[in-house]
């Protein structure tokens, strides 16, 4: 069985003067959320053997954020790819991801990732967390995908089980979105 567990950026600021989308680094909350979901992961015994991650500086410092609540490092390794990808950009990646890992953490952005449990999660009523996925991804967001099959080359359209979903507001209320 492969895991697979998708975070989104956490909150970026839109005030900060930088030259490029890609160098848009994390506000205040978006820190505050980002430690506070590495220390749920840690609570929930999530592990990962393999990090893969988009460049962006805003995912950098989610990262770094995550690692503070988590308590260990990730050793992420980069890839440009994610940097805004498609759903089925991500997939080509997920493809290409090596079979001795077998819990894997995507750290990259939307519309990509929400994309992307959309396509691998079947519209069924039985993956009642999909419906919460199609109204909105937010920011420094989990979502836990589960596969049956022992390759990621495996790995397609309607092949996941959707096992957690976890917004930073559900985590802390006041890390949700601004009125």
């Amino acid at each position: 069985m492969k895991t697979l567990t998708l975070l989104r950026h956490a909150k970026s600021g839109w005030d900060d003067p930088v030259a490029r989308d890609f160098d848009r680094p994390l506000n205040g909350k978006g820190k505050r959320a980002a430690v506070m979901v590495g220390r749920h992961m840690k609570s929930l015994g999530l592990t990962f053997d393999h990090v893969v991650a988009s460049p962006a500086v805003r995912v950098a410092e989610t990262l770094d954020e995550v690692v503070v609540g988590y308590g260990e490092a990730l050793a992420p390794h980069w890839d440009r790819r994610i940097y805004l990808a498609s759903a089925v950009t991500l997939l080509d990646v997920i493809h290409g991801l090596p079979d001795t890992a077998d819990q894997v953490l995507f750290a990259g952005h939307n519309p990509g990732l929400e994309d992307l449990v959309l396509m691998l999660v079947p519209d069924t009523l039985a993956e009642p967390l999909r419906d919460e996925v199609e109204q909105k991804y937010p920011t420094a967001t989990i979502a836990e995908l589960r596969f049956e099959s022992g390759t990621w080359s495996d790995v397609a359209a309607g092949t996941a089980r959707l096992t957690r979903f976890i917004r930073p507001r559900d985590l802390d209320p006041a890390l949700g979105p601004d009125d």
